[in-house]
């Protein structure tokens, strides 16, 4: 197994106005899931295929352990990449599709028949090896396309939203079945998404991305507990974070007339260096409260009935509320369309960040 590390790695497409990567610095440790993510564009797949030497860099290394790999063939990176459209032969059974690259590596053949036996056996591929892939669903063929890396054995597996062709469900299951499967191989992962669910309950660290550059490298729940500004609060968490413009009054943010109580560290600044600002609040740290006890008023025009729990979608009269304000309830609280529900919460739970910069204030 390797360490993988970028090192000011630059990639800018010919034509272009700027780099789509300006300058990556990553270090991913031996052994560990570490998910790229971010919107589309935002250069997470071309540091992926920079990795794979699939990407020419104009600048700055690449390692693979000790070994500087930024101008070695892709073929000689010991690399397995899982595309997202599985990339299968169509003529060749799941067998042959899964020892091709031993083949074409000179590999014995009784060690190939060996390899491929043990990956199926992982993978739950046993009864399906002399199938050809037009004989198998969407969620077999891409553990046809893991079986191929996993032969290998290499020091690197790169993934390229190898879920994103999946329905729903299957999404579910297989993501389940790839963190096992890297958990329990221990080779190190770079898995490149745009969904932010998928990195939150896959990686061991999750790196946010923007426009080529890195916003935030974390645990997933250190991302969603404390992101560091304001598009990592925005893009993390599902649904996303209430995003509230405010002014600061008396070491408070004021909606209106809604004061938010917020953190002492964030207090401090609040004042004539940081007069705008921006005040975030999960979903599931609102609290309902009586019309009288001064709450924000929230008045509902969607209500989401997921059994155990809900969220409810509305809109609220107060200068400087987005246009949905999203509150998480249990399902025992009976919230209806179109009615005014009026919400607080805690100091604790309150992210606040400088609307300008977009840097967090809150401790």
């Amino acid at each position: 197994m390797a360490t993988v590390t970028f090192e000011k790695a630059q990639r800018w497409y010919p034509g272009a106005d700027a780099p789509a990567v300006p300058g990556l610095d990553l270090e991913i440790k031996d052994g560990e899931f570490m998910v790229l993510v971010g919107p589309s564009g935002c250069g997470k797949s071309t540091s992926l295929r920079m990795l794979a030497g699939l990407e020419e860099i104009n600048d700055g290394k690449i390692f693979i352990g000790d070994r500087d790999v930024t101008h070695v063939p892709p073929k000689d990176r010991d690399i397995a990449m899982v595309f997202q459209n599985y990339a299968l032969y169509p003529h060749m059974t799941v067998a042959d599709n899964m020892a091709f690259a031993l083949k074409m590596a000179k590999v014995p053949a009784e060690e190939r028949k060996k390899r491929v036996a043990e990956a199926a056996r992982i993978l739950g591929l046993e009864e399906f090896l002399e199938r050809k892939p037009k004989a198998l669903s969407g969620g077999q063929r891409q553990r046809v396309a893991m079986g191929r890396a996993i032969v290998r054995s290499p020091q690197v597996f790169c993934m390229d939203e190898p879920l994103s062709n999946l329905d729903a469900k299957m999404r579910v299951q297989t993501r389940t079945d790839i963190a096992k499967l890297q958990a329990d191989l221990g080779v190190t992962t770079v898995y490149v998404t745009h969904d932010q669910v998928e990195a939150m309950t896959m990686g061991d660290r999750v790196a946010v991305m923007k426009l080529g550059v890195l916003q935030q490298v974390d645990t997933p729940l250190k991302l969603y507990d404390k992101p560091v500004n304001l598009f990592v609060a925005g893009f993390i968490g599902s649904p996303q974070m209430n995003l509230i413009e405010a002014t600061s009054k008396d070491g408070k943010a004021q909606i209106g007339n809604y004061l938010v109580p917020v953190d002492p560290a964030a207090s401090q600044q609040l004042g004539a260096q940081h007069s705008r600002i921006t005040v975030g609040v999960r979903p599931e740290a609102w609290r309902l409260v009586s019309e009288n006890e001064g709450g924000l008023p929230v008045r509902v025009t969607v209500v989401e009935e997921l059994g155990a729990d809900g969220f409810v979608y509305g809109t609220s009269d107060v200068e400087g509320t987005p246009g949905n304000v999203i509150v998480r309830v249990t399902g025992r609280d009976h919230v209806q369309k179109g009615q005014t529900i009026y919400v607080t919460t805690d100091p604790q739970n309150v992210h606040v960040f400088d609307t300008e910069t977009g840097e967090r204030l809150s401790d």
